[in-house]
């Protein structure tokens, strides 16, 4: 049965995604012409940008399945992607050096400071029975204000130096197979990670010891206590692995662009919202997650590849509402999404 509902929820996505572009193709005058232009555009180069894309919200996504599935609701998802974006680059800045090490550190750095944000808001919601709810729009709201903040004290401007970013890394053999290999096998590092995360976040959820607990933290955490598991370490490591993937996420996308953008929503974009879109549609199955979050991003890189087209001219703001549609559709398809039975209530344990 979750196998049937897994494929449904996927098929959802893809068909909400096929019905919010014929959505584009009948309101736009002269859109089946500039339709059959956009084809020469989806080659490898598109591909590539929009896995690119794909990293935060893909990344947000599966860590907020990990916190709500122990039975914490975390929405400050969006709030995380943009401290670890800034930080990343931050450190990238202070350290000074250009190559590959340097970035790899800084993305420690963003990873690390999404994490101590992450500790304290689990803290929060664990240890002091906070309302989740606001705790996570507290975590947006400090990040929307303090990243940007911090770029003006360190760059003079909310808008960070360019610092380098990530090169695409080729791996032998596998990068010469035709379109397949320039994409999947000729990628940054933030994007190899991701592809490595998808299976990694399925297994760890379905076929481990961990994974049974974490689920059980979220759908009957008395039974789990019962049985001598620790309710309340078992969240802690749900909430700090939300932490940890939209670190990657957040501090991944800085560096895949090489600035960091305080203006506005942020280099994030909403991103973090986006990714917990995703997870709700996907029924919480990183699976579903990733695909969800690359039908998104694949509009977004359409909407900058469609810039490059001669003789097309798109209001970039009706492309961006695309997404936002295809949400809709695609919630009509999937359904209901079944929530963890204890998700934001909180447990005193009766030791």
């Amino acid at each position: 049965m979750a196998d049937q509902r897994t494929v449904r929820r996927t098929a959802g996505i893809v068909a909400g995604l096929l019905i919010a572009l014929v959505f584009l193709l009948v309101i736009v005058p002269g859109a089946l012409a500039i339709g059959l232009k956009l084809l020469g555009i989806i080659d490898a180069s598109y591909a590539r940008s929009a896995l690119r894309l794909t990293v935060p919200i893909a990344f947000a996504g599966m860590g907020g399945i990990f916190a709500e599935k122990s039975g914490v609701i975390n929405i400050g998802l969006e709030g995380l992607l943009i401290i670890s974006a800034f930080s990343a680059i931050a450190v990238m800045w202070f350290i000074g050096g250009g190559g590959a090490g340097a970035r790899i550190v800084a993305l420690f750095g963003g990873v690390l400071a999404s994490l101590v944000v992450t500790l304290l808001f689990a803290i929060i919601c664990i240890e002091f029975k906070a309302d989740q709810i606001v705790a996570g729009l507290a975590v947006w709201l400090i990040a929307l204000g303090f990243a940007p903040f911090g770029s003006i004290v360190i760059w003079e401007t909310v808008n960070s130096d360019s610092v380098g970013s990530f090169d695409p890394l080729a791996v032998p053999l596998l990068s010469e197979v035709p379109y397949v290999g320039e994409v999947l096998f000729t990628a940054t590092p933030p994007v190899y990670l991701m592809l490595a995360a998808v299976p990694f976040s399925w297994y760890l959820l379905n076929r481990t010891a961990f994974g049974k607990h974490l689920q059980a933290s979220g759908e009957d955490p008395k039974t789990l206590d019962t049985a001598g598991v620790s309710v309340r370490k078992v969240r802690y490591m749900g909430v700090l692995l939300s932490g940890l993937y939209c670190g990657i996420g957040g501090a991944g996308l800085a560096l895949n662009a090489g600035q960091f953008v305080g203006g506005g929503e942020t280099i994030t974009s909403g991103r973090g919202w986006i990714g917990l879109t995703t997870y709700l549609i996907a029924n919480y199955n990183p699976v579903g997650a990733f695909l969800a979050s690359f039908g998104f991003a694949g509009l977004d890189a359409l909407q900058l590849q469609i810039q490059r087209v001669p003789g097309v001219e798109l209001s970039s703001t009706l492309i961006e509402i695309i997404p936002y549609a295809a949400v809709l559709v695609v919630l009509a398809f999937v359904g209901k999404t079944r929530m963890p039975e204890s998700a934001g209530e909180h447990y005193e344990s009766e030791d």
